[in-house]
């Protein structure tokens, strides 16, 4: 069963993998890269990535899919559409979807996709990852809201990676507690809930040092890489101590 509790039939070897996501194509590209044979326009890592192209993540081409003849394709249930999976299932191909809201889910969730979905051993960066993520935070905790987009502007709430993956570096998110994962918030509230950082990810809205920290007067901001705070996959080796240093420094 994928981590939506789905039985998926996969074939007892696993030779051609289409990516739906981002950060699970960098996984495999680092894995098993002969076996991938199709991923997103916003699978971006690694840069010399040289392989079918099949639309976005929101939208992926089907058709252009079922072409590439995938043994499995590899999804996200918060990142691809319900409907593209069940269309891509009714095909007869098999989709293994990936259900991610904490680390150790991460780390978990990666280890069953490679034994399962694509027929291999984990990765030794998996290990890596781990041990990297391992030493608890033990010192001063801030507060922070993480914008993720503007206009309007929105945040990360409840029940998130992003959310989790700063907790274990000492920052708590202020919306946290909100009803929604990505809620719409005005501007002028953000700025009345006096965070010690605003931390600004440079995906999906590509928040920089001149893009975003005018927003925050008074407020101490702090760019940092989305592909290090969002993502699950090979970039978890180098989050931590990356990550750490970035927000120290702040």
């Amino acid at each position: 069963m994928d981590d939506t509790g789905t039985v998926v039939k996969i074939p007892g070897e696993v030779r051609r993998i289409v990516s739906l996501v981002p950060s699970l194509t960098e996984s495999v590209a680092a894995t098993v890269p002969h076996a991938l044979v199709g991923a997103t326009k916003w699978c971006t890592h690694p840069a010399d990535l040289d392989v079918a192209r099949v639309r976005g993540t929101k939208n992926p081409d089907l058709d252009a899919i079922r072409r590439l003849r995938p043994d499995v394709v590899l999804a996200n249930a918060e990142e691809n559409r319900p409907s593209d999976i069940e269309a891509l299932r009714e095909s007869g191909i098999a989709v293994w979807v990936t259900k991610i809201a904490t680390l150790e889910e991460a780390f978990a969730s990666l280890e069953r996709m490679f034994v399962h979905a694509c027929r291999t051993d984990p990765p030794d960066w998996l290990a890596q990852a781990r041990e990297a993520w391992r030493e608890p935070w033990d010192g001063p905790r801030r507060t922070a809201i993480v914008p993720i987009w503007r206009r309007p502007w929105m945040v990360v709430g409840r029940d998130t990676f992003t959310g989790d993956v700063l907790r274990h570096l000492g920052v708590d998110n202020l919306y946290a507690g909100h009803s929604e994962r990505y809620p719409k918030i005005p501007l002028d509230e953000l700025n009345a809930r006096r965070p010690d950082l605003v931390v600004l990810p440079d995906e999906p809205y590509a928040f920089s040092e001149t893009d975003g920290p005018e927003s925050f007067p008074g407020l101490r901001c702090v760019p940092v890489s989305g592909r290090l705070l969002t993502w699950y996959g090979p970039s978890l080796v180098e989050a931590a101590g990356e990550l750490r240093r970035t927000l120290a420094a702040a």
